[in-house]
C-alpha cells in the first residue's frame, strides 16, 4: 500500500493553454526557474481531474517593456527581489499525457476511490481536494488505476505541483508489483523512485532502443535483456555483432573496466554460439557452442538483402533464380563448380544469362572467405538454436572477428528465415488446437545496425521487415539497436512499440523517432536537451506516458538486484553439470 503523499507546495498556476498546444505555466515568485528541467513529470490539479504532464519548455516573461528597456543593475539586488514574480516571472510549457478523472460516486467506486474516499457537499468537498492530493487512495498495483488519454484541459488558475514518488508509483508501478511484470529501467532525472516498464506489454510488440555513438545503446540493450531473462518475459535470440551482451565487455569511461555478459550473469539460462570459435576462444568464453552455415541454407532472398556487399546486379539475382529452380538447394554449390563451358550450356537451354551467371559466379566466391561457411554441413546447427529457444534457453549468436557487415547480415538473416517458418508452423497449429501446451514462447530477437535491414530500399524483402510487420501475431518481436533511426522504413517505424531513445542530434532521426506519435512535436526539444549519457526518453507501449529516465547503473549492485548468480562465483561442479545438461538437451 502506498503512503499518504505529504503536502507540498504549488510550483505555478495555469493561465492559458490549449488541448493541441499544451498549457502555460506561470511560476509564483518563490520558485526558481532554474530548478526546473526539461524532461520533469508535474502534476496539474483541476477541478475535477488530475493531469500528469511532461515539462517541455521553461521561458522568461516580463510584466513591462520598461523593464527590457532599462533592466536593473547588477549590483542593485533589492530591486530584482522587488521586480522577481511580480515584474519578471518564469514561465513553463507543459504537455498532459494521462487524467485521472474523480468518479461521481463517493466510496470505492472510482479507479482510485475518489480523492476524499466519499463524496463531500459541494463547498467542502472543494476545501478538501485543496488539501489533499488523492485523499485516503490505497492501491495496491497501478493496473488497479484507471488512467485516461487527455480530452480537456484544466481551468484557468489550477495549481501545478511535482510529481511525487506516490504519483510516479501510480503511473510506472513498481518491481514487485503482483500483478505485473515490471522491470525499472531508472529513475526520473530529479527524483530517486523506480520508472518501470510493463515487460509482458514490451515483448509483445516489436521494439527499438535509438541513440547516436556513444550515448550507451549497448549497456540500455543489456540492461532489457537481462530484465527480460530475470522475470522470464520471452525467450531471446540475440545476434552479437560487437561481442558485447554474451560474455564481458569493456566498460565505457576514463578508467579500463568490464561489465558482466549476459552468460556470466545466468549460467543456467544463456547458452552462446559463435561463428568464430578462435576469437571466442581468445576472450576466455566456456563452452560456446561452434555454428557453421552451409551453402544449401542460403537462398536467393539471402543474397537480395547483401547485393550491395556483393556488388550484385539485378540480372543477378534473376538468374540466381534460374539457378535454384534447375538445382533447388544446392544450386550454388553447384554454381561455383561450372566451367564455362557448362554455364553456355545451361544458358542455352535454360533461357539464362550467360555475362550474369559468370558476375554471380565471380561474385559468390567471396561466402567461401567467410570463416563460419562450409559447401555441405552434416550438422544442422540452425535446428540447435531453434531446440534451445523450445527448451527455454537464452541464446546468444557471437560473430567474433566476422563482423563485417557482409558476414553478419547472410547469417542473421538466414537463421531469422528458418526461425520464422518455424514460428508459423507453431503459431498455426496453436490456433488450430487450442492447447495451451502448443503455445510458442515468446521470443524477441535482438539484431543491431539494424537500418541495413529495414530500409525502405529492402524491408518488404527481408524476413525482419516481415518480422517486424506481421510477426506478433506469430509470437516474435524484434529489438532493433539503431544510431540511425531515420535509415530505418516509416512503416517499420510505425510498427515500433515502445522507444527508449539517447541523445540524438541529426534532425532526420529525431523525425522519426516520433513516426506515428501522437503529439511528438513537443517532444522534440525534450529528446534534443539529454545528457550524452545514461539519460533517455522513453515512450510507447510499456510505458503509460513519455518519461525521461536517468538509465539504471548495469554494475555490481544490479548484478545483485535481478538475483543473479555471476559464473565466477559458481562452484566448478555445478557449472560443469549444467553445461553438461544444457549439452545434452540440445544434443551436443
Amino acid at each position: 500500500m502506498l503512503a499518504q503523499p505529504s503536502p507540498q507546495p504549488p510550483l505555478g498556476s495555469v493561465i492559458q493553454g490549449s488541448l493541441s498546444q499544451g498549457l502555460e505555466v506561470r511560476l509564483h515568485p518563490d520558485v526558481s526557474v532554474e530548478d526546473m528541467r526539461v524532461g520533469k513529470f508535474l502534476v496539474v490539479r483541476g477541478a475535477r481531474s488530475q493531469f500528469f504532464c511532461m515539462l517541455t519548455d521553461v521561458t522568461l516573461g516580463t510584466g513591462s517593456q520598461r523593464i527590457l528597456a532599462h533592466p536593473p543593475e547588477p549590483s542593485n539586488l533589492f530591486l530584482q527581489e522587488v521586480l522577481a514574480g511580480t515584474g519578471t516571472y518564469g514561465t513553463l510549457s507543459l504537455t498532459p499525457m494521462l487524467m485521472f478523472t474523480q468518479p461521481e460516486s463517493g466510496g470505492d467506486n472510482g479507479a482510485m476511490g475518489g480523492w476524499d474516499g466519499k463524496r463531500e457537499a459541494k463547498g467542502k468537498g472543494k476545501e478538501k481536494r485543496q488539501n489533499s492530493r488523492y485523499g485516503s487512495l490505497e492501491v495496491q498495483s497501478n493496473a488497479d488505476v484507471e488512467l485516461l488519454p487527455v480530452k480537456t484541459i484544466p481551468a484557468h488558475f489550477s495549481q501545478v505541483y511535482d510529481a511525487s514518488d506516490r504519483d510516479f508509483r501510480i503511473i510506472f508501478g513498481w518491481e514487485d508489483d503482483p500483478h505485473r511484470r515490471n522491470f525499472a529501467i531508472g529513475q526520473p532525472i530529479d527524483m530517486d523512485v523506480p520508472v518501470c516498464l510493463d515487460l509482458d506489454r514490451f515483448v509483445e510488440r516489436s521494439n527499438g532502443i535509438f541513440g547516436k555513438s556513444g550515448t550507451g545503446k549497448s549497456f540500455l540493450t543489456r540492461l532489457l535483456l537481462a530484465g527480460t531473462i530475470q522475470r522470464g518475459a520471452a525467450v531471446n535470440l540475440i545476434f552479437d555483432m560487437h561481442s558485447e551482451y554474451g560474455w564481458e565487455a569493456v566498460s565505457e569511461g576514463k578508467q579500463f573496466s568490464t561489465v558482466k555478459g549476459l552468460r556470466q550473469l545466468f549460467p543456467g539460462q544463456v547458452q552462446m554460439f559463435t561463428l568464430d570459435a578462435e576469437a571466442t576462444q581468445r576472450r576466455g568464453v566456456r563452452d560456446a557452442q561452434e555454428l557453421f552455415i552451409s551453402f544449401d541454407q542460403i537462398d536467393v532472398e539471402d543474397l537480395a538483402l547483401v547485393r550491395g556487399e556483393l556488388n550484385l546486379s539485378e540480372a543477378s539475382l534473376e538468374n540466381a533464380i534460374i539457378l535454384r529452380n534447375e538445382f533447388g538447394k544446392s544450386w550454388i554449390n553447384r554454381l561455383l563448380t561450372m566451367t564455362n563451358e557448362e554455364i553456355q550450356e545451361f544458358c542455352e537451354t535454360k533461357m539464362g544469362s550467360k555475362s550474369s551467371i559468370m558476375a554471380l559466379q565471380r561474385k559468390l566466391t567471396r561466402l567461401a572467405d567467410i570463416k563460419y561457411m562450409r559447401a555441405t554441413s552434416a550438422n544442422n546447427y540452425i535446428n540447435q538454436i531453434l531446440a534451445a529457444l523450445d527448451n527455454g534457453q537464452h541464446v546468444v549468436v557471437e560473430f567474433g572477428s566476422q563482423s563485417n557487415m557482409l558476414a553478419y547480415m547472410l547469417a542473421t538473416n538466414v537463421i531469422a528465415r528458418r526461425i520464422h517458418a518455424s514460428y508459423v508452423k507453431k503459431a498455426d497449429r496453436f490456433l488450430q488446437t487450442k492447447n495451451v501446451i502448443d503455445r510458442p514462447r515468446q521470443l524477441m530477437i535482438t539484431i543491431e545496425e539494424a537500418h541495413r535491414f529495414l530500409d525502405p530500399a529492402t524491408a518488404r524483402q527481408t524476413i525482419f521487415g516481415t518480422i517486424a510487420r506481421e510477426m506478433r501475431k506469430y509470437f516474435v518481436t524484434l529489438l532493433v539497436v539503431d544510431q540511425r533511426p531515420s535509415g530505418i522504413d516509416n512503416e517499420v517505424m510505425s510498427q515500433i512499440g515502445t522507444r527508449i531513445t539517447a541523445l540524438l542530434n541529426d534532425e532526420k532521426d529525431i523525425d522519426a523517432i516520433f513516426t506515428g506519435v501522437s503529439g511528438g512535436q513537443s517532444l522534440r526539444s525534450v529528446l534534443a536537451k539529454l545528457d550524452s549519457k545514461q539519460q533517455a526518453l522513453v515512450l510507447g507501449h510499456a510505458v503509460p506516458m513519455p518519461v525521461v529516465v536517468r538509465t539504471r547503473a548495469y554494475d555490481a549492485t544490479f548484478y545483485a538486484q535481478v538475483g543473479a548468480t555471476p559464473w565466477e562465483d559458481l562452484p566448478d561442479e555445478v557449472l560443469f553439470k549444467a553445461s553438461e545438461a544444457a549439452r545434452a538437451d540440445l544434443g551436443f
